[in-house]
């Protein structure tokens, strides 16, 4: 059976950390290297001519940010995964990534192994996030009082459901979801499957935004 390979577009504008994260993602098994530019001002085109399955996305850029660059992508392109690449861990800037469509926020310091877990994370329907830019999400959104019974509850998850989502608002990974519930991480999948169809979301970054809002954890 053919490896599937995942198709990785770089944006930095850091000639040595393009280099570098260029060369990484060269040696890596199962992920090919779609393009590594220096901006994002012809994102549109750029995803056209490329075909990118993910985009590492450096926050800050001359010309066009990479915010706008994930307006863009996401504008003509939604199926692609955005994983923004950031030197701090600013409030504003991660509220503005997630209300864009980021499916993901790390720190340019993550190191390499971890990077590569975070790109087959994505791909997997997971929003990889350092923990401390997790922790900022849960206080980047007002909690509404927690909904009382199942027929008060829009969504009407289970009780399982409502716990596997409560671990992804806390930055758990599908890995750790399954060690911590004593699951498999199929089964964890077809949980947050059912959970995307009940919350009408697409992403973990919309799931983890209506459930804060919603008071659903």
């Amino acid at each position: 059976m053919m490896e599937t390979v995942t198709r990785v577009l770089i944006y930095e504008d850091n000639a040595d950390l393009r280099a570098s994260l260029s060369q990484l993602l060269s040696g890596s098994s199962g992920l090919e290297l779609a393009g590594a530019l220096s901006n994002c001002t012809q994102a549109e085109a750029d995803m056209e001519r490329l075909r990118p399955d993910v985009v590492l996305m450096d926050i800050d850029m001359p010309g066009c940010t990479g915010i706008e660059g994930l307006r863009r992508i996401k504008a003509v392109a939604p199926g692609v995964n955005v994983v923004m690449l950031t030197v701090f861990e600013e409030n504003d800037r991660v509220f503005d990534a997630i209300c864009a469509g980021a499916d993901g926020y790390l720190l340019k310091k993550t190191p390499p192994a971890r990077l590569i877990d975070a790109i087959g994370e994505v791909r997997a329907g997971g929003a990889p996030m350092t923990p401390a830019i997790a922790r900022q999400v849960l206080r980047l959104f007002p909690k509404a009082p927690r909904r009382t019974t199942a027929d008060e509850s829009p969504a009407n998850l289970s009780a399982r459901e409502q716990e596997i989502l409560g671990l992804l608002v806390e930055g758990y990974s599908y890995k750790m979801i399954a060690a911590d519930r004593g699951i498999s991480i199929d089964t964890v999948r077809s949980h947050i499957k059912k959970i995307y169809e009940k919350l009408h979301v697409r992403s973990m970054t919309e799931a983890v935004s209506k459930a804060l809002r919603q008071g659903l954890t």
